[in-house]
């Protein structure tokens, strides 16, 4: 596994009680939308280039970055496979040239996750299941829904030829087998 450069949550930039901006690699961060049109913030963290998963975010468009549009809806029905192999290659293809990537959707929670998590994969040679512990170590809010995560799994299979995380049926329905603690302590109460 090659090792990424975290930023950990308690130094993680806030914004209205909700994590702005969280730094992934030395290259990749991961925001919201509002961090995303904050100038003084990408200058600061020396973005270049933006990706903008979602459909409702609409961006600021600053001079000096490339931006890049991946148009999917935070739906479990909504397809992000296709865009894994082409997102994490561009993240690459920004770090190979000394910039830095800030990947965003509305929260910064579940589709610009599904991208990182890709990313990862692809390009740190980790397992799903290592590349979410890392990035929840450095965004604690992750969540990518359920249809991305079977996305994920598939992805991980076609990269590895095994899988590391499994969708699994509980009383909450069908879900990462990683969530299954929580889900029965959601039952629970």
């Amino acid at each position: 596994m090659t090792t990424a450069s975290c930023i950990f949550p308690s130094q993680a930039i806030q914004q209205d009680n909700t994590y702005g901006l969280s730094h992934i690699t030395t290259s990749l961060f991961i925001s919201n939308s509002a961090v995303a049109n904050d100038k003084l913030t990408l200058s600061n963290n020396q973005i270049t280039t933006i990706i903008n998963a979602s459909v409702e975010v609409v961006n600021t468009f600053f001079d000096d970055i490339q931006y890049v549009h991946v148009p999917v809806s935070d739906a479990p029905d909504s397809y992000l496979y296709d865009f894994f192999d082409p997102i994490a290659d561009h993240i690459h293809g920004v770090e190979m040239r000394n910039g830095r990537t800030l990947l965003h959707c509305a929260a910064g929670v579940s589709r610009s996750a599904a991208l990182c998590l890709a990313y990862l994969m692809k390009y740190h040679t980790m397992t799903l299941l290592d590349a979410h512990t890392w990035t929840k170590s450095c965004r604690p809010i992750i969540r990518p829904n359920n249809g991305f995560w079977e996305q994920l799994i598939h992805y991980e299979f076609k990269l590895f030829s095994r899988n590391t995380v499994h969708m699994i049926y509980s009383p909450v329905g069908l879900i990462p087998n990683i969530y299954e603690k929580e889900a029965y302590l959601m039952e629970l109460m």
